[in-house]
Parts: C-alpha cells; sequence; structure tokens
C-alpha cells in the first residue's frame, strides 16, 4: 500500500503539531492526503503556527493543554481521530532544571490524559483495528552511554534529568496502557532533531543566533559529548512510516547514525558561517567554555536495525548537508527568531543549580 493511500482517508490528531517536530508532522500528512488534521496544542512559548505557513486549509488548530482533561474529552468528541501523534513535550532540559513540575504536568499527566481519553474513545467506537496511538519519546530515558556500544529497545531506562525522567514515565504509561487495555499503540525513541524552524534555545540554532551578532558561543563543559543528530524531516518520514508499517504495542528506535561530538557541532556553524561572512573574524573565536550542564549525559547512540528491517527506512539528509542547509535558512529567517528574541527567549542561560 502506497502511503499516500494509507493517508488519504485518515483523521489524525497530532498534540503538540505548533512545536518544532508536530508542525513538520502536520506538513508531511498535508502532502500525503490525510482527510482530515486536527491540532491539539496549548501555543506555549515554543509553539508558533508560523511554522505551518501555507498549509492553513489542511488543518485546524485546538488551542488545548493536555493537563486540562475535560478540554481532551472535548477534543475528542470534535476530532474523530482514527490516529493519534503524541508530539506534544516540555522538551527542552535545561528548562527542566529550572522548573521541573511544569515537566511532570505536561508531560505525565498529559500524556496520562491523553491515554484514557483514546481508550475511552476507542472503546465507544467498538476498538476498530485501525486506530492507532503513536507516542514520541527520546533517547534521552536510557541514561548515558560510554566510548562504545548501542542503545536498543531492550536497553534499561536510566533517566538522569527532569526532562528524561518524566518521558521515561509517559513511556511507561503508554506501554501500560497497550498490555493493561489493549490501546493499540507504539512508542518511537529518537536522538536530537535539528533543522529549519526550531527554537533558538536548542544548541545548534542558539549558536547561530549568537555566532550572527558577535556573542559568545557558550559550549558546556569540555564539549565532548556526543549525541546522534538526524534532520527532522527524516524523523518524522520515519514517524509516519510507523504508522504505516510498524506493529502495535513496540517500541521502535529511530536514528541516523550520525554521532556528533557537541563541540564539532557547533565547529561545523563557525565553518558554514566563516563562509558566509569571509570579512568578519574567525567564528571559532567566538566559542568560550562555560559551566557544565548539572547531570549531563555523556553519550547517546542507537541501534535501528529492528526499525529499518520493519520499515527499509533510512535517512536521506546527511548531516554535513542538514547543517549548512539549517545555517542558510537561521541566516535568511531571521525575522522570525529575532521576535523570539524580543518577547520570549533573549538567548539567556537556563538550567544552573
Amino acid at each position: 500500500m502506497s502511503a499516500e493511500h494509507f493517508w488519504k482517508d485518515k483523521r489524525v490528531l497530532v498534540t503538540g503539531g505548533a512545536g518544532f517536530i508536530g508542525a513538520e508532522i502536520v506538513r508531511q500528512l498535508s502532502r500525503l492526503g490525510a482527510d482530515q488534521i486536527i491540532v491539539l496544542d496549548k501555543l506555549t512559548y515554543a509553539a508558533d503556527l508560523r511554522r505551518l505557513d501555507g498549509f492553513q486549509e489542511y488543518f485546524s488548530v485546538n488551542k488545548t493543554a493536555l493537563e486540562d482533561n475535560e478540554a481532551v474529552r472535548n477534543t475528542f468528541k470534535d476530532a474523530q481521530p482514527d490516529i493519534v501523534i503524541h508530539a506534544a513535550a516540555e522538551s527542552h532540559v535545561d528548562r527542566s532544571i529550572d522548573g521541573p513540575g511544569e515537566f511532570v504536568n505536561s508531560n505525565i499527566v498529559g500524556t496520562f490524559n491523553l491515554l484514557q481519553n483514546s481508550l475511552s474513545f476507542w472503546r465507544e467506537k467498538g476498538a476498530p483495528s485501525q486506530f492507532r496511538f503513536l507516542h514520541i519519546s527520546t533517547d534521552e530515558v536510557y541514561g548515558s552511554l560510554g566510548a562504545s556500544g548501542f542503545f536498543n529497545e531492550e536497553s534499561s531506562y536510566d533517566p538522569r534529568s527532569p526532562y528524561s525522567a518524566s518521558k521515561a514515565a509517559s513511556d511507561h504509561l503508554v506501554k501500560a496502557w497497550w498490555h493493561t487495555y489493549g490501546l493499540p499503540a507504539m512508542i518511537t525513541n529518537c536522538g536530537n532533531n535539528y533543522g529549519p524552524w526550531q527554537f533558538p534555545e536548542k544548541l545548534i540554532p542558539l549558536m547561530i543566533a549568537n555566532a550572527i551578532d558577535g556573542k559568545a558561543l557558550p559550549l558546556y563543559g569540555d564539549g565532548s559529548q556526543v549525541r546522534e543528530w538526524i534532520h527532522v524531516s527524516d524523523h518524522v518520514q520515519a514517524l509516519l512510516l510507523t504508522l504505516e508499517k510498524g506493529d502495535v504495542g513496540e517500541t521502535y528506535l529511530i536514528g541516523s547514525g550520525e554521532e556528533r561530538t557537541n563541540c564539532s557541532v557547533v565547529e561545523g556553524v563557525c565553518d558554514h558561517m566563516n563562509q558566509c561572512y569571509p570579512a568578519r573574524e574567525n567564528f571559532s573565536d567566538l566559542i568560550v567554555n562555560v559551566q557544565d550542564r548539572p547531570g549531563h549525559d555523556k553519550r547517546y547512540a542507537l541501534d535501528v536495525s529492528k526499525f529499518k528491517s520493519k520499515t527499509d527506512w533510512s535517512p536521506k539528509v546527511s548531516f554535513e548537508q542538514g547543517l549548512v542547509d539549517t545555517v542558510d535558512w537561521y541566516l535568511e529567517n531571521q525575522s522570525w527568531w529575532r521576535e523570539i528574541q524580543t518577547e520570549k527567549y533573549n538567548q539567556e542561560r537556563l538550567g544552573v543549580l
């Protein structure tokens, strides 16, 4: 079955659909011809409907917090979804250090409410076999790796930050609703996403914005922490393939194999900035090592053989090309993130105990 045929008659509820990953989900679903896309988003600081400019005819928006159980219940009554894609989450580790309560409420209580309402709706409809609940999670739930080895679907959970702990808890809830109640749920765990439209508190857009303005490029500790980077478009393609080809009750790890130290990522940003602004001093001179993040995990890496075997998926965007394209996008769209600087986030350091 082609992807277009799979999606053409589906009503899809996307939580966090105005966020960085959620908006890419909506854009790709729109291109695939989903019958109806309903965005459930509480439209907090990191959400932005401008990410969906040009796609307004394909989706509707319900401004709802997942913590509001009655509002979530009403959303299900209106949306009548065939598929729920749960992308909503508080996701910035530094913010979770400063304010863990918000992460507990959004990521744990919110997921519980979504599961309960999905289960009630599914039962009321006679438990249709085509219904799916896809929960999008992170590699951070597994803790920290040494210099070698990979996480796989059987790895033990070992979260180290309030953010990863809240995501680990939500993963366990989803698994329990599958095993206990039979809700046809699936989980994916992925590495660091990057690309256009990412909120500028994250590493790559923060470094680009600071470099443009000649500000210091703060690198936590010695910058040797290793992350696996995946372009958001590749990640979302994999998420939709999970729904098209994956099995209910299963967990799939999604990764690119593109491991990089934080230092090398920032150096990559600087290298391309040097090409764009040859008359300015070397941007690498702006890099400064600052106090490390508390509980900073050393390395993440994913064994994606299970997912590739099931779907025959592989990423299309190399990190080198994706990083260049991302830097170019932020250079060409400065009005978007400068408005954020003025109104929401002025590149201040977060997560310092």
